[in-house]
């Protein structure tokens, strides 16, 4: 019989990652590490899912923000300094009962599974529940993927690693603020300058240069600082607005707001049936308005975001999308959206239909108008710092439309804000009365009754 050794092919965590590998050697359960490009974090995870996976018989996963991401960086991938699949290295073929190439999965003669998985659809997630989730380019993930695991892996016992480079001020951040404060959490941030000599700066500043040139010396400085440099501040490449909200912070528009009780709470919703639903809550002053709570979830009726506004008292105009108009199968009598809405005691309002872009740019220059309550708005802003443009491989460059993904739906949301929120204030002008009698009276009793005009030279 071959004995085989963990981790295998003589694989060794490096001297900057054994911090996090001793963590997980003794029985650590969450972890994040924000490390540099090239750091070898998801080669550090797929040695540990492998070990961990003969210790405990379980399910493992090893989630990516997409699917097909997930097959072409882990799945396919191939380690160029050695000529083998990632996979190959880590789980040494003697150690499989099967593997599918559809599924990506892998069966270990030891009785424990592992599979490659996007995490872009995770509610659709089924089977044995797993004991060990590794949450690969967190920053760039659905975040509503943990919430949604969290309690699966609190039954079980489990351990989740989360493994990423910065992309903004996001979820990612937050995670790790909460991590390094938390005693049940590991921590870490590694820069290219703390690992060591695996990338040197001359290496990093060629990648500038070459950065630079595909993108311009604002972005491509961005992103070095974001990739090799760990930054949570820098810019995100192709971000609508981005700029936008880093004003917001440094002229303190992001902060703690108060509701005012005696003002209507209006809503601007994006509506979504297998996506999750948006609802942003918002009050108009002169000239500004007040971003007071967003809320976002998923495979509910209309009736429990109304329930949801009506515990905290919003009650004003609700926005939404011209697919309310829509008749909803689900609905008694198959009523529209809107006739849903009116039949909870809402009040819903068409939004101004405009193309995409109108909306965008709408959303641009309502962002210098608004101030947000920095708790109850959190994930809301972590969509808009993070909506941006999608990007052709083919041409080199951003496409026009938005790249769809988890901050897709608030920033829909915030994009129907942007063009309604004038709409509230305005008030509507008096119907004007018929004169009494005026069917009865000629034309010539009526100029007898007109002033003469005066004619000014």
């Amino acid at each position: 019989m071959t004995e085989i050794i963990l981790p295998a092919n003589g694989w060794r965590p490096r001297f900057y990652q054994r911090r996090l590998w001793d963590y997980f050697k003794h029985d650590g359960k969450r972890a994040i590490e924000i490390a540099h490009r090239r750091w070898g974090k998801d080669d550090l995870a797929l040695h540990l899912a492998c070990r961990q996976a003969h210790i405990k018989v379980a399910t493992y996963w090893h989630l990516l923000p997409e699917y097909e991401q997930a097959r072409k960086a882990i799945w396919n991938a191939v380690n160029p300094h050695t000529g083998l699949r990632r996979i190959d290295e880590a789980f040494p073929r003697e150690l499989r009962q099967t593997t599918d190439e559809h599924s990506m999965f892998i069966r270990f003669k030891y009785g424990s599974t592992w599979q490659v998985i996007g995490s872009d659809n995770y509610k659709s997630l089924v089977g044995t529940p797993p004991a060990g989730i590794v949450f690969s380019e967190w920053a760039k993930a659905h975040p509503g993927a943990w919430a949604y695991l969290a309690p699966i892996l609190l039954e079980n016992n489990g351990w989740a690693l989360f493994i990423t480079t910065p992309e903004g001020r996001n979820h990612a951040h937050a995670m790790y603020e909460l991590a390094c404060n938390d005693s049940n959490w590991f921590a870490e941030l590694q820069t290219i300058e703390d690992s060591g000599s695996i990338i040197t700066l001359e290496q990093v500043e060629q990648q500038r240069h070459e950065y630079e040139a595909l993108y311009g010396t604002e972005a491509g400085d961005a992103l070095i600082e974001q990739e090799y440099y760990c930054s949570f501040s820098a810019a995100i490449l192709g971000a609508f607005w981005g700029k936008e909200i880093s004003k917001a912070e440094r002229e303190g528009r992001i902060k703690e707001i108060e509701v005012v009780s005696d003002l209507p709470v209006h809503t601007a919703w994006d509506i979504g049936v297998d996506d999750p639903m948006a609802i942003w809550a918002f009050q108009i002053f002169p000239g500004r308005i007040h971003v007071v709570d967003y809320y976002e979830s998923s495979g509910h009726g209309f009736d429990h975001y109304a329930d949801w506004l009506a515990e905290r008292g919003y009650h004003g105009t609700d926005w939404v999308p011209h697919d309310a108009k829509v008749r909803d199968p689900s609905a008694p009598g198959a009523r529209t959206r809107l006739e849903t809405l009116i039949s909870l005691k809402r009040k819903p309002k068409l939004q101004p239909e405009q193309s995409l872009m109108d909306g965008i740019n709408a959303g641009r220059k309502t962002l210098p108008l608004a101030w947000f309550d920095a708790k109850r708005c959190a994930k809301g802003l972590d969509c808009l710092r993070s909506y941006k443009a999608e990007w052709d491989d083919k041409t080199r460059t951003f496409k026009k439309t938005p790249k769809h993904d988890w901050a897709s739906h608030g920033a829909d949301a915030w994009r129907g804000l942007s063009l309604a929120w004038m709409a509230p204030i305005i008030k509507e002008e008096p119907k004007k009365q018929p004169m009494r009698g005026v069917e009865r009276i000629t034309v010539d009793e009526l100029l007898k009754l007109s002033k003469p005009a005066r004619l000014r030279v």
